[in-house]
């Protein structure tokens, strides 16, 4: 193979680019390249954007000569229409040629990216859906708790005796402005007195009710405005000689089957009324308007107390 051309109706693509560094292709004609390294005269042709057509003949020229352009036709869809476009960076001070990212796409998606901003938003709804639902919760619970404390399931037999807080029973009768009586204004049965001898009573003017200490004593009390039918708790103030004692209650003549329970809460010493005063509770069922509340001395009790008050307080109290 020799340098140079093969004919005249060769393609210039296939003479030899590298000719002219040889003897014999310098005298055929052979020149080194203008415009760069390799085939001549077609290296660092740039175009503007824009004026290169897709899809179209190129203009052909003679070899060596950059073919000149043609205006470009009706853009095929997604290709420029105007003619004289070219891109931002190709006129002076034009703009970077840093490509710019679609919006809300991962560098090709034609349509809009996901939508972050509504799931943002969704989150945030959903996180605050939950505190407030565990917020009510918990107010819920504490709603509960507090009716728990007067739900008669959870209360003792309707009856019931021990030592009272004597700060919560007097704030409950006047909350409740429910009947109160002195053991003087009761009904007595034959053989009980009243006295003033043994300092502490509560009632008006220190009386108490002596001689209840004998089997068949009762004391009786016809209270009337009851507001309402249904549960209530019975204070007894009495005083025994350090040493428990006990008497039965009736309400409206039944019997209750717990009995009023008088224990030496107060810790006096053995035949020391005057520090054996205190107050013991029991739970009863009321009716609407007028009841008879009877406590007495019965066969198997232990009566030796002396007797000063009576009150009420709405429903089962548990002090």
């Amino acid at each position: 193979m020799t340098s140079g051309t093969n004919g005249a109706n060769t393609p210039p693509e296939d003479d030899d680019p590298f000719g002219y560094l040889y003897a014999d292709g310098q005298a055929n004609g052979a020149q080194p390249p203008s415009g760069g390294y390799g085939y001549p005269n077609i290296v660092n042709r740039t175009r503007p954007v824009g004026q290169r057509q897709y899809g179209q003949q190129q203009p052909t020229a003679p070899y060596g000569q950059v073919p000149q352009q043609q205006a470009p036709q009706q853009g095929a869809y997604g290709q420029p229409n105007n003619a004289h476009y070219a891109a931002p960076e190709t006129f002076p001070g034009g703009a970077p040629t840093t490509q710019q990212q679609p919006y809300g796409g991962n560098g090709g998606g034609r349509g809009r990216g996901p939508n972050t901003k509504g799931l943002l938003i969704g989150a945030i709804a959903v996180v605050a859906a939950v505190v407030i639902g565990i917020g009510v919760a918990m107010l819920g619970g504490d709603d509960d708790k507090d009716a728990g404390g007067s739900d008669p399931s959870t209360t003792p037999s309707a009856q019931q005796s021990s030592e009272p807080s004597a700060s919560a029973s007097g704030s409950a009768a006047s909350e409740d402005d429910l009947p109160k009586i002195d053991a003087k204004a009761l009904s007595l049965s034959p053989g009980i007195t009243t006295a003033t001898d043994v300092q502490g009573a509560k009632a008006d003017g220190g009386i108490y009710l002596n001689g209840f200490n004998q089997v068949g004593s009762s004391v009786t009390w016809n209270v009337s405005g009851i507001p309402k039918s249904g549960k209530y708790t019975l204070y007894t103030g009495y005083s025994v000689p350090g040493k428990d004692a006990t008497a039965t209650l009736s309400i409206n003549g039944t019997a209750s089957k717990t009995p009023v329970g008088m224990d030496n809460y107060a810790k006096a010493a053995e035949g020391d009324y005057t520090k054996g005063w205190t107050q013991t509770y029991n739970y009863v069922q009321l009716n609407k308007g007028s009841n008879t509340i009877k406590i007495s001395c019965e066969q198997g009790n232990q009566c030796d107390a002396l007797l000063d008050q009576l009150w009420l307080v709405n429903g089962w109290v548990d002090s």
